[in-house]
């Protein structure tokens, strides 16, 4: 049985100080199987437990809405807080497929 899987969206939507790394608020990225380009190492690392339960369909039992959680940034001097939200997969062609047509 195939599981279902999504992409998910992050959003930093806030900071107490600028981001050592350029960050500003209001960026945002899509994460479907690899790292996002752009986002910094230190922030990927800490979000990435949260975004792998959402990306595989599960939830966080406190949070209202089942498909957002935020999480923050390792930084204390800046705290970038993000947003992740979990988004249904664009249908993609399968890769045999894709590499047939190559």
């Amino acid at each position: 049985m195939e599981r279902k899987q999504y992409d998910v969206a992050i959003k930093l939507i806030a900071n107490q100080r600028p981001c050592h790394g350029g960050h500003k608020v209001g960026e945002e990225w899509l994460w479907g199987d690899k790292t996002p380009a752009g986002l910094c190492w230190a922030a990927y690392n800490s979000i990435f437990p949260f975004a792998i339960v959402l990306k595989y369909g599960g939830s966080f039992p406190w949070q209202q809405d089942p498909d957002v959680i935020t999480a923050s940034c390792p930084d204390h001097e800046v705290v970038n807080v993000f947003e992740l939200r979990r988004v249904a997969r664009k249908p993609s062609r399968p890769r045999a497929a894709a590499r047939a047509q190559e």
